[in-house]
């Protein structure tokens, strides 16, 4: 399948980070790219090769959390035939795949500081040495590398080479989270239900239902773009009925079958331990107003609740044994429909 740059998002945050990259793809250093799992961070990453001076020649992709750390070297670096059980044959690493290119280091906050070291040498000096010889080979490599860690943080805990960060942050593109890219969710979402329909042969794209819309807009899509994809497409290949698509199952996993959760056991106390009172789940995590945690349980009951009745207002009414009234004021107490203007599903 070929590849492609092609990126959709007209909110202020993302186009600026989208502004960003075109400006640093036309210099010919290094690039890091951050954001939360499901950002784009490789379309990004294939934006700055596409409109570098080397757009002509390859980009090679390595997921550095894809590999065992006793393969991470021999895969960037390459290995001569013997260099270790089951090299029959020699191997160029991915530093001469990407000779002239651009070499995409995703996960990079996986690295172990060993594969680092060597990584570090590459980037100065531009030569690598394959695994079992002693033969330098120089390389033309522009790293644009990604990761979903904060680094500075890693450096602070000794997990991460300063040296190495130093060079690999010429710029750095941070990519917003899909609940900080306002009117995005719903320009993605036609898009990619467009797409699916077109996929599956229909000849018409339905769209979504008021209700449908406001759920996609109200939920904070921890998967970010990806999630969204799957939701949507998902929501597309089992609309059965004419009309708008009202039915959308954030959770795939959810059904009323479902194993139980298996919890954790508990750590045995030895008999010397004086008997305490067991603290309550959320005490770890620091305080927290009172108000605030009901709110958020609330507001979590009231989606899930719309999810399993697939946003029929009605029906989730009385599986919650509320009013139809006193749902609605819920809904727009927590921003979950918008005002007066809000269509209920009847």
């Amino acid at each position: 399948m070929e590849r492609t740059t092609h990126v959709i998002g007209q909110s202020g945050a993302f186009l600026d980070a989208l502004e960003l990259a075109s400006r640093a793809a036309a210099l010919d250093r290094p690039v890091l790219v951050i954001g939360e799992r499901g950002t784009g961070k490789e379309l990004v990453a294939e934006r700055l090769h596409r409109l570098s001076p080397r757009w002509d020649q390859p980009l090679v992709i390595m997921n550095c959390a894809a590999l065992p750390e006793t393969l991470i070297e021999a895969e960037l670096f390459g290995h001569e035939a013997g260099a270790f059980t089951g090299a029959t044959k020699a191997r160029a690493g991915r530093f001469e795949e990407a000779h002239r290119g651009t070499l995409f280091l995703d996960e990079l906050g996986t690295l172990s500081m060993a594969a680092q070291d060597r990584l570090l040498r590459a980037v100065e000096y531009g030569e690598v040495t394959r695994i079992g010889s002693s033969r330098p080979m120089r390389v033309d490599v522009r790293i644009v590398a990604a990761t979903n860690e904060h680094l500075p943080d890693k450096v602070a805990r000794h997990q991460f080479r300063a040296d190495l960060l130093d060079r690999l942050s010429f710029e750095v593109v941070t990519l917003p989270p899909l609940r900080a890219r306002v009117g995005d969710v719903l320009v993605l979402a036609e898009h990619f239900g467009r797409r699916m329909a077109s996929e599956l042969g229909r000849d018409d794209w339905p769209g979504f239902t008021k209700a449908a819309q406001a759920a996609l807009v109200a939920y904070q899509w921890p998967g970010n773009v990806r999630e969204l994809r799957n939701v949507v497409e998902r929501a597309v290949y089992r609309w059965e009925m004419e009309g708008p698509i009202d039915a959308i199952q954030f959770d795939p996993f959810h059904s009323p079958h479902r194993p139980p959760t298996v919890q954790p056991l508990a750590e045995p106390v030895a008999d010397t331990a004086p008997p305490t009172a067991a603290a309550p789940p959320s005490a770890a995590s620091g305080p927290m107003d009172y108000k605030t945690r009901l709110a958020r349980f609330e507001r979590e009951m009231l989606q899930s609740a719309l999810a399993e009745n697939r946003f029929n207002q009605r029906a989730t009414a009385e599986a919650l044994g509320l009013s139809y009234d006193q749902l609605r004021h819920a809904l727009k107490r927590h921003g979950l429909i918008s005002g007066t203007n809000a269509e209920s599903v009847a």
